[in-house]
């Protein structure tokens, strides 16, 4: 499943967007649900499910990092576009390892992420 199917499809199933900002929440909050959903197939020793999860947000994360814009957001757009991929690379050692540390160092990341934007978004 390539990024824009996984985004098209998670857009599909959940509602319609209201605004560009509430699509990123909606994001992360889809990155919350599939890495713990990845972490508890961890806890059970499934692996296939543990793939599926761990791909889909992979998937999310490269939506993201699609949706960046270095013109207009500069430094912090350069900033996310490494955070994202330190994620990426973290969710893809952990379902290699079948490790459920490294996925709550992102669980941990994207939380803080979905505080601070809707801190900033409902200002």
């Amino acid at each position: 499943m390539s990024a824009q199917d996984a985004y098209s499809t998670y857009v599909q199933n959940n509602t319609q967007v209201e605004s560009p900002e509430k699509l990123i929440e909606m994001l992360y909050e889809g990155l919350i649900r599939f890495c713990s959903l990845a972490k508890k197939s961890i806890e059970n020793n499934d692996v296939e499910k543990r793939v599926y999860w761990t791909n889909r947000a992979i998937a999310i994360f490269e939506e993201l990092i699609n949706s960046l814009d270095a013109e207009k957001g500069g430094d912090v757009a350069i900033y996310l576009e490494g955070l994202y991929l330190q994620q990426i690379k973290f969710l893809t050692e952990s379902n290699v390892e079948n490790n459920a540390e490294k996925l709550d160092i992102v669980l941990n990341v994207v939380r803080e992420l979905l505080e601070a934007w809707r801190e900033v978004t409902t200002k």
